[in-house]
């Protein structure tokens, strides 16, 4: 997290701290998260959610919090998108860019691209698993799982960041695209989140304007980025 516990307060005013917070997954990640989470904010109704019924049984149980047993993107379908909740992503999926497509979907014809190669040299260590997503981060290494995020100094080697992320990937500058990064944000240790009225406002703001889009989500030290090409119906 920044130097401030109130850091997020000033990104976020009325919505921080968090009131509902919903865990995007129970295995490893989301279960650590989880805990985290409610030791950080034992105030907040905080609930997990995964297809693997043992999984969210084992977690709820344990935590005494609530559980939804679905697939993680559909679940945020029914899910009320209001100010007060928090999501916190712990599946290997890019979450915000598999939602704003699926409610693109429902006015026009999102279709998926495979981020342009011309990105990579944009972004510090770029990797791909695939054409269609492309990974960055500053790091080299490992990073321990219970970093907080400080606003200078990298925790795990001390050395001060080369600068964040998110502003980073607003640089990116490839013709035929625009470009929205959706900032996640420390709320634990080595746990970060996002309002769920990011996304809707992210929707919102592709649907207004059709052609090519990189959907990134990133911290200040890791991002995922993906493409898109959106036309209205």
């Amino acid at each position: 997290m920044a130097k401030s516990p109130h850091a997020a307060a000033d990104l976020f005013g009325a919505i921080f701290p968090p009131r509902r917070i919903m865990v995007l997954g129970a295995g490893r990640f989301g279960r650590l998260a989880a805990v985290r989470l409610k030791e950080r904010f034992p105030e907040a109704a905080l609930s997990v959610t995964d297809s693997d019924a043992r999984r969210v049984s084992e977690i709820s149980r344990e935590l005494e919090i609530v559980g939804e047993v679905g697939e993680c993107i559909a679940s945020l379908d029914g899910a009320e998108l209001e100010d007060d909740l928090w999501l916190v992503p712990s599946v290997p999926v890019h979450v915000a860019f598999e939602w704003v497509l699926g409610e693109l979907g429902r006015s026009g014809n999102p279709q998926r691209l495979p981020v342009p190669r011309e990105v990579d040299a944009q972004v510090p260590n770029p990797f791909r698993i695939s054409s269609d997503t492309l990974y960055a981060s500053f790091a080299t290494f490992l990073c321990p799982d219970h970093c907080s995020e400080p606003d200078e100094l990298c925790t795990h080697t001390g050395k001060k960041r080369p600068g964040n992320l998110f502003e980073v990937l607003g640089g990116i500058d490839v013709p035929g695209f625009s470009v929205r990064v959706l900032r996640s944000l420390q709320l634990a240790p080595g746990v970060g989140g996002y309002p769920a009225q990011s996304l809707c406002r992210l929707a919102a703001e592709i649907g207004a304007k059709p052609g090519g889009w990189l959907i990134a989500t990133s911290c200040r030290c890791h991002a995922v980025i993906n493409g898109l090409e959106w036309s209205a119906k």
